[in-house]
C-alpha cells in the first residue's frame, strides 16, 4: 500500500495521476494508523510551510511522520517540511533533516519563485540509479535547502548552488517535482515504489 499524506496541502491528483501512469495505485490518508501500515509514504506538498505544519500538527501527523520506518519521499514543501526550520512564517518543520530553508534573494537575473526546468547533478543514492547526471527536472519554489551532508543531488539557480534533493536512512525528498518532470521523474518514482 502506497500512502498519500492528506494535510491540505496541494499537488495530490497530479501525484496520483503519476502513480496510476506507473500502473500503481495511491490511497490519500491522513489517518495515523493507515500511514504507518503502509508499505511506502509520499509526502507531496503545494502551499505555505506554517499553515501546512499547522495542519500536520492539528492531526497529529507530525509525530507520526518522524517516526515512520518505511521508505518515505517528500515532493517540494514536503520536503522542506521534513527540515528543521524555515524562513516561510519562521516555521519549526519535522525536523528529520538538522537543515534550514531560506528564501532565494530576487534580482534582476534570477526572478522568485525558481519556476520551470533546471538540470540536476551530484546525484546519490536509490533515487538517482536510472536517472542521468544533468537530467532537466521541473521546479517551482520560492525557498531552498542549503548543501549539506544529506544532499542526494544539486541545482543552480541565480549563483546559489542548493540540495535539489535530500536523504537520511529511509527518508528522502525531493525539492523539484518528479511527477511533472516526464520520463526521468517517473524513473525516480520507479525506483522509489519498487527498488526501495
Amino acid at each position: 500500500m502506497i500512502a498519500v499524506v492528506k494535510y491540505g496541502a496541494g499537488n495530490i491528483r497530479s501525484v496520483l495521476s503519476a502513480l496510476s501512469r506507473l500502473g500503481y495505485e495511491g490511497i490519500v490518508t491522513d489517518d495515523p494508523d493507515t500511514i504507518r501500515c503502509a508499505d511506502k509514504v509520499i509526502f507531496p506538498g503545494v502551499g505555505e510551510a506554517s499553515q501546512a505544519m499547522k495542519a500536520l500538527r492539528e492531526k497529529g501527523l507530525d509525530d507520526v511522520l518522524r517516526s515512520l520506518t518505511q521508505p518515505f519521499l517528500g515532493i517540494c514543501l514536503g520536503m522542506q517540511l521534513m527540515c528543521s526550520f524555515s524562513e516561510e512564517g519562521d516555521t519549526e518543520g519535522l525536523g528529520i533533516f538538522p537543515e534550514r530553508v531560506i528564501r532565494f534573494p530576487s534580482s534582476a537575473d534570477s526572478k522568485v519563485p525558481h519556476m520551470g526546468w533546471n538540470s540536476i547533478s551530484g546525484l546519490k543514492g536509490p533515487l538517482f540509479g536510472s536517472v542521468s547526471e544533468g537530467s532537466f527536472m521541473y521546479f517551482v519554489h520560492s525557498y531552498y535547502v542549503p548543501l549539506s551532508q544529506n544532499t542526494a543531488a544539486t541545482c543552480s539557480y541565480g549563483g546559489i548552488e542548493f540540495s535539489a534533493a535530500l536523504a537520511k536512512d529511509n527518508f528522502m525528498g525531493t525539492q523539484f517535482h518528479p511527477e511533472k518532470s516526464g520520463s526521468s521523474g517517473e524513473r525516480i518514482l520507479s525506483a522509489f515504489l519498487e527498488d526501495l
